[in-house]
């Protein structure tokens, strides 16, 4: 690409500024790639970036997806009221440390961003932040590396207003009376990867538990940048001859559910099959067995010392005392029920006065209609003048 049309400086960044990237915020972008690829979804991929400035340290440690929608000239732009409401929400909930807008993400080329990112980016330095950074994942990487212990496939930026000849773009003085054009650029910044003590034991989980989780994948092919294009997501196969899902008439909050649901039971079936595999293997390595010859076994000791501990840690489970644990569970058990009776009961009694009161007003409302009867029939009945003869039967 010819330097003077690429959005990247050819100077390098002189603020030293030093990002600290939090594994919360790649999770997020993460997940709404691989969403946006599952639904095929069209139009651009992005988001915002939370965290703190603290002198030259930028720490990005949350991020949440945006929606765009389409300027006069066609291009994208954050909608106003509902970002200003959200970014406001995130603050009211991140008070403390108290987190604040720094910047946003989205996919981009490997080779430098395009001109689809600088619509938004103006955006964010005009309305929000003058100093905002910006996060471009590549997409493309992820298919290109196929070693676990390689560079991440981002980049981050900052923008920076640089001048530029009119004549010629690739001198590097300036001659006295040439016009400059002032224009956008992106720098790139060094970065660090910030764990906390929660956040590593999420990512823990997560890595734990992506081994048994079955999902289906959606490999986005090389050159894939803004998604605009619905034809660079690789749909996977599921029954449909075309390689497309088929469609189940199912909601998104369905078919997180569905997922859950299929990722718990996935793990239920992982728990299963290992407890049946050290059942197996005590078994076989016991005298008791038969089927191995004490003399040829070797035992490991390590590994039993972990199942030991295994089994001591399900103390619930299969307790030394049977009948305390028999008596506790029938203590729970009759508290539980004891609590449902209390409920019931206190209906019972609302129900019984509401029934009272209906029925004091129907009462109520029988002996005035009687009265007023009477002082139909009789109209002298209660006057100070008593009642005329001949008017009662």
């Amino acid at each position: 690409m010819d330097p003077s049309q690429s959005l990247v400086s050819q100077k390098s960044s002189d603020s030293d500024l030093h990002i600290q990237l939090h594994p919360l915020v790649l999770l997020t972008i993460s997940d709404h790639i691989t969403r946006h690829a599952a639904r095929q979804q069209q139009g651009p991929i992005l988001g915002a970036l939370l965290g703190q400035q603290n002198g030259r340290v930028i720490t990005l440690e949350h991020a949440f997806e945006c929606p765009t929608t389409a300027g006069p000239n066609g291009e994208a732009s954050l909608p106003s009221p509902w970002f200003e409401e959200r970014v406001k929400q995130f603050k009211d909930v991140h008070k403390e440390p108290p987190l604040d807008l720094v910047g946003w993400w989205s996919t981009a080329p490997t080779a430098a961003p395009d001109p689809s990112h600088l619509s938004v980016h103006r955006q964010l330095l005009q309305d929000y932040n003058e100093s905002a950074i910006f996060l471009a994942f590549h997409p493309s990487q992820l298919q290109a590396s196929e070693s676990h212990n390689a560079k991440l496939p981002l980049t981050i930026y900052e923008s920076v207003i640089e001048g530029e000849n009119v004549n010629d773009a690739s001198k590097d003085m300036q001659i006295d009376g040439e016009e400059l054009v002032l224009k956008l650029r992106f720098r790139e910044l060094r970065y660090s990867v910030e764990t906390g003590e929660s956040e590593m034991i999420g990512v823990n989980t997560i890595v734990q538990g992506s081994g048994t989780a079955a999902v289906d994948t959606y490999p986005l092919v090389a050159g894939a940048n803004t998604g605009n294009n619905p034809q660079s997501v690789k749909q996977g196969t599921r029954g449909d001859k075309d390689g497309r899902e088929s469609n189940t008439g199912l909601t998104q909050e369905e078919e997180e559910l569905l997922a859950n649901l299929t990722t718990r039971l996935n793990a239920i079936r992982t728990l299963e099959s290992r407890i049946s595999l050290l059942k197996s293997y005590v078994a076989n390595i016991s005298p008791e067995s038969g089927n191995a010859d004490s003399t040829s076994v070797t035992w490991s000791h390590p590994l039993l010392r972990d199942i030991s501990s295994l089994l001591s840690h399900l103390s619930l489970l299969s307790p030394s005392e049977q009948s305390s644990f028999a008596t506790e569970v029938v203590s729970q058990n009759n508290d539980v029920l004891l609590a449902s009776l209390l409920g019931k009961m206190g209906e019972s009694v609302k129900a019984m006065r509401e029934l009272g009161r209906k029925s004091a007003i129907v009462q109520n409302q029988r002996k005035a209609d009687a009265h007023a009867q009477r002082r139909q029939r009789y109209p002298d009945f209660g006057s100070g003048g008593g009642v005329s003869s001949g008017f009662y039967p």
